[in-house]
Parts: structure tokens; C-alpha cells; sequence
């Protein structure tokens, strides 16, 4: 049973950083595409990074693209969402994903397990 558990929310003032953690078990993680994706109140959830777990193919949202960077701990099983310069906006649930296609995709609906998770709250 795959299971994806995140870590490291919490509240930051903004142009602070935070290091997101999604520990990843039960399933084949090194053929999957990983995905991180946000959802504010009232909002949609959205897409925010994805890679792909064997080829470290990494793709980003233009909100956070050259603040966010997404990794892989092949060790720990782990993806990290390595978060800096954090503004207001980007408060929200963050969500971790995987995609069994693999390819690290952007879609909320090409992926087929979730994480339950974590706040990020951003204050101005």
C-alpha cells in the first residue's frame, strides 16, 4: 500500500524559507514521477513542482520557478521541496503526489496517490 506522508509546514514571515518533506513508502518510487501541488482556501488545488524519480527530469510552476527546488533522497525515499523567498501568496496545503506514469507530470488528476498534507503559512 503506498503511502505518502509529508512534513515540515509551519509559519514563516515572508522572503523566509522552509524545507517541505514527503517520506514515500509501499510502492516501485524510483519508476514514479513526484509531485508537489498547493491548495489555498476558496482556491483550486495547484499544480507547484514535479520530477521524475529516475531520471531527475524537474519541472515548475512560473509562480515558484527559481524560488522552489524539488529533490529526490534516494536513500530515504524522500522528496523535498526546498522552499526560499517565500511571499503571502504562497500560503496554502501543500500536497505531495505520485505519479505511476512516471514522467512528472502536471495534472491533478494524472496522479494516483496523495499525501494528507501540510500547512504553509506565509505572513507579510
Amino acid at each position: 500500500q503506498v503511502q505518502l506522508v509529508e512534513s515540515g509546514g509551519g509559519l514563516v514571515q515572508a522572503g523566509g524559507s522552509l524545507r517541505l518533506s514527503c517520506a514515500a513508502s509501499g510502492g516501485a518510487f524510483s519508476r514514479y514521477g513526484m509531485g508537489w501541488f498547493r491548495q489555498a482556501p476558496g482556491k483550486e488545488r495547484e499544480f507547484v513542482a514535479a520530477i521524475s524519480w529516475s531520471a531527475g527530469y524537474t519541472t515548475y510552476a512560473d509562480s515558484v520557478k527559481g524560488r522552489f527546488t524539488i529533490s529526490t533522497d534516494n536513500d530515504k525515499n524522500t522528496v523535498v521541496l526546498q522552499m526560499n523567498n517565500l511571499k503571502p501568496e504562497d500560503t496554502a496545503v501543500y500536497y505531495c503526489a505520485a505519479d505511476r506514469f512516471g514522467i512528472g507530470r502536471r495534472g491533478v488528476s494524472e496522479y494516483d496517490y496523495w499525501g494528507q498534507g501540510t500547512q504553509v503559512t506565509v505572513s507579510s
